[in-house]
Formats: C-alpha cells, sequence, structure tokens
C-alpha cells in the first residue's frame, strides 16, 4: 500500500523551518513531506488556506500534523479538502467547537496568561488590520525562558529575529469544527512546555481520545526532540497503512 502523505503545520511565532529535522527524517523513510505556511491570520482563513493547499497539492490518504496554533487550524482544516485519515498534535491546541486560544490558556498558568500581555508579547499594528487588531511578536526573553527555553542559545536569538507573528484576532476567533471527533488522534505532550502547560494539552488529548506520548521537551519538541514527533508520525502512518 503506498505510504501516506505527510502534511506538516507549523504554529506562531514559528515558519515550515521548525519542521525541518522531522519532514527531512520522513522524507528520508519514503514519505512525501509538505509543510505549507500557516497564514496565522485567523482560524477560518487559516483553515481556508490548508483545506485548499491539501485539495490541490496531496493525492491519496494524508497524515496531517500540527504544532501549537497549528493543532488549531488543522482541527478546522482537516474535513475541508483532501484525503486526511489521521491527525497528529504536537504541543498543541486541540479545540472543540466555541472554544478559542487565550479561553484555553485561561487560568492555565501559561507564560502567556498574565494580567499584562505587553509583559511577554510586542504589540504592533499591521496594513489592512480590522478595527482594533494588531500582530503579536514574542519578545526575545519570552522566547528563552518560555517559548524554546531548550534550544541552544543561537537557535533561540533565530526564533527571535525570524518569528512570524500572529493576529491577535487569532487567538480571540472560536473553533468552528472539530476533526478529532471523526478522525484517529495522537499527541505529543512536551512536559517542560510553558505555552501550553502539559496538564492543559494533556487534558484536550484524552478528550479527542488521542494516543498520548510524553516528551521532556519545551513548546518546540519538534526541534529540541524531534525522535518523538517523528515516531508519533509514523505511528499514525502506520495507522493509516492498515
Amino acid at each position: 500500500m503506498a505510504k501516506p502523505t505527510i502534511v506538516l503545520v507549523h504554529g506562531a511565532w514559528a515558519d515550515a523551518s521548525s519542521w525541518n529535522a522531522v519532514a527531512a527524517e520522513l522524507r528520508g523513510q519514503g514519505f512525501t513531506v509538505f509543510a505549507p505556511p500557516n497564514l496565522l491570520r485567523g482560524p477560518a482563513g487559516d483553515a481556508a488556506y490548508i483545506s485548499s493547499f491539501l485539495a490541490q497539492r496531496t493525492s491519496g490518504p494524508v497524515v496531517l500534523a500540527g504544532h501549537s496554533y497549528g493543532g488549531f487550524v488543522i482541527t478546522n482544516a482537516a474535513t475541508g479538502g483532501g484525503d486526511v485519515r489521521a491527525l497528529v498534535y504536537v504541543d498543541a491546541f486541540i479545540p472543540d467547537e466555541g472554544e478559542f486560544v487565550f479561553q484555553i490558556l485561561g487560568g492555565s498558568g501559561s507564560a502567556l496568561d498574565v494580567p499584562d500581555p505587553t509583559t511577554v508579547l510586542d504589540i504592533a499594528g499591521y496594513p489592512g488590520a480590522p478595527e482594533g487588531d494588531a500582530e503579536a511578536f514574542l519578545k526575545p526573553g519570552t522566547v528563552h525562558d518560555f517559548f524554546a527555553q531548550d534550544l541552544p542559545e543561537a537557535d533561540r536569538w533565530l526564533i527571535a529575529a525570524g518569528q512570524r507573528p500572529i493576529t491577535l484576532s487569532a487567538n480571540t476567533t472560536p473553533s468552528v469544527t472539530a476533526a478529532w471527533k471523526s478522525l484517529p488522534s495522537w499527541a505529543v505532550v512536551g512536559t517542560e512546555d510553558k505555552v501550553i502547560p502539559p496538564a492543559v494539552q494533556r487534558s484536550m488529548a484524552e478528550r479527542a481520545g488521542a494516543k498520548i506520548t510524553e516528551v521532556d521537551g519545551s513548546h518546540v519538541s519538534m526541534v529540541s526532540q524531534p525522535r518523538t514527533t517523528i515516531d508519533t508520525i509514523l505511528a499514525a502512518a502506520a495507522h493509516v497503512g492498515d
């Protein structure tokens, strides 16, 4: 049976390069791998883009993986295009209908759940923004201490320099669908994640019926500890191939 295509969706403050170690290993094992851009504008448009990408750029079964906010996007995109057979969540949001990012993080102990967001984020306007919207960037200290604390310092500075911002409205817009209700799911939970605390990840993963693997890693465990994510995606691919 043909191997499924692997599609990797990055999260906020990142780009497709966050999947490099994972993508290289999977490609080396004979998989077709795509890591499309996540627009980071809001769940509706971001999910529509990924659904369109899946419909046009893949053929045959797909394993769809998402990191962080990418998990929110794949939850809303998986049933909209392509033949998605399995979902993999890596240090990710796994929302139900009506839930939004800031709501999920509220009271969680997340480093981003603070009274004054400007202590951890830099907020900037952007052209064409809807009234009241803006982009959020991670402050360098947030990258170093909370986002990627288990990466070498040089790599943390590269994340701070090259991060792609997410709109504030993307974090306050509710999820519309919950693809995990109809698709088998896997979840990698970083036990040192300070952005989406591990207890929150576990709760969402258990609700989704996901097969959970823990890793001693930060919010970017697929960068710092890629083997766990690779093995989890391979397990999902093997399930699809059965």
